[in-house]
């Protein structure tokens, strides 16, 4: 038999962030507690808003579901019944009961269908039941727990700037990811994103915390083109970020954070990406010379690396020239040349080379790949998109992964 918890278990789950609660007998029927489950979800709203939610197509997803969860509520006599002993906001009696304008056995992905809401949309809404898990809860709290912005007029400016230089060039967008190599996707004060369609602005990043998971976290004050804002935590908006498959950071496009001639203030330089041509006098070299390339990530001085290239097989036992670098921040220099290699893999050079002591050495980082080729590579690392191509050795391009 498993042993209960004491007081003195629940006070060190707590401590954990662990919510406790007690087990208790329930007479409820599955119908009854989902519809307690739903109407706790609108008092929560209530909570956070100070209002009952309202219908309107200006009004956000979760507040639109909750206000016809509610009006449904209102209109069915067994619903009621369940639910006046909990309703310490008056909620049920705030108006007088309206018929249900959906039949009540319909589920909230139906709701949204109702209500206009393309039931084929992004995942987050797909998952909306009358009873979620925490998780859940936690990213539905994320988008509805918006309010007023009151002084926006102060930010309104800034975001029209923003638009401007996106038209003319001056800012460009680059997806919000995760792979490529990143150690992170940092998020600052005063950058900008868009998330949801809208664009986002960080006002201000609070004082670093320690998440239960042991990463560092922040409370923002995050501003919405709307006209809205939140506080939500900085993990919560990378989250989101990515999550949405539109997710965007607007960046200036001559300071990306990944390559530039020099790093921003608190960037911690991780080496740099370069492009080797060889010098060899050996036939398959002499032939494609133009065209063959040794592509590496350093985190030394390439100069000090390539000095005895004519005594190292790595370097073909020969001297090299340096055709570019790009210097690298905030990267996983294996996981970037991993990467790389990857992507070139079908223009990997195929030769042996002997070293000093007459010992047969296959190279691994040499490709017969142009360097344009390899420019726009670099340029997919730094928006994030280069896990989505291959190397076409038919065509000496970069071509979609999944065409």
């Amino acid at each position: 038999m498993a042993k209960a918890f004491t007081d003195e278990d629940d006070a060190l789950l707590e401590e954990l962030g662990v919510e406790v609660e007690a087990k208790k007998d329930s007479t409820q029927t599955p119908r009854e507690e989902r519809v307690i489950a739903g109407f706790e979800e609108i008092q929560r709203f209530v909570e956070l808003h100070g209002r009952a939610p309202q219908h309107g197509e200006d009004r956000d997803i979760f507040e639109r579901l909750y206000a016809v969860r509610l009006d449904r509520l209102r209109a069915l006599a067994d619903c009621r019944n369940v639910l006046e002993p909990l309703d310490h906001q008056a909620l049920l009696t705030g108006r007088e009961p309206v018929p249900a304008i959906v039949p009540d056995d319909l589920d909230d992905d139906e709701i949204l269908a109702q209500l206009g809401v393309d039931a084929a949309g992004p995942a987050d809404i797909m998952e909306l039941r009358h009873v979620r898990s925490a998780a859940e809860k936690r990213a539905a709290e994320e988008i509805a727990n918006r309010k007023k912005c009151e002084d926006f007029d102060s930010f309104k400016s800034l975001f029209e700037q923003v638009q401007n230089d996106l038209k003319s060039g001056l800012r460009t967008t680059r997806r919000f990811v995760k792979e490529a190599g990143f150690l992170k996707a940092e998020i600052k004060a005063g950058q900008f994103f868009i998330l949801g369609g809208q664009t986002v602005y960080v006002a201000e990043v609070g004082e670093m915390l320690r998440a239960p998971n042991g990463e560092n976290d922040a409370r923002l004050r995050v501003i919405y083109s709307n006209g809205t804002e939140s506080d939500l935590l900085l993990r919560s908006l990378q989250r989101a970020l990515y999550k949405d498959e539109s997710g965007r950071r607007i960046v200036d496009p001559s300071a990306g954070p990944l390559f530039a001639d020099q790093g921003e203030k608190d960037d911690d330089t991780s080496g740099s990406i370069y492009v080797l041509r060889s010098k060899s006098d050996h036939p398959i070299v002499a032939t494609h010379r133009e065209l063959l390339h040794k592509i590496g990530v350093t985190g030394g001085d390439i100069r000090r690396r390539i000095g005895n290239a004519r005594f190292d097989p790595t370097f073909l036992m020969a001297d090299v020239e340096i055709v570019a670098t790009y210097d690298l921040y905030n990267i996983n220099r294996t996981r970037l040349e991993n990467l790389i290699h990857r992507i070139f893999g079908p223009a990997r050079l195929d030769i042996k080379i002997m070293d000093r002591f007459g010992r047969p050495i296959v190279p691994r980082e040499w490709f017969l790949v142009p360097l344009f080729v390899i420019d726009e590579a670099i340029e997919k690392i730094r928006d994030g998109t280069i896990t989505s191509y291959v190397y076409d050795t038919k065509t000496a391009s970069l071509a979609r992964a999944d065409v």
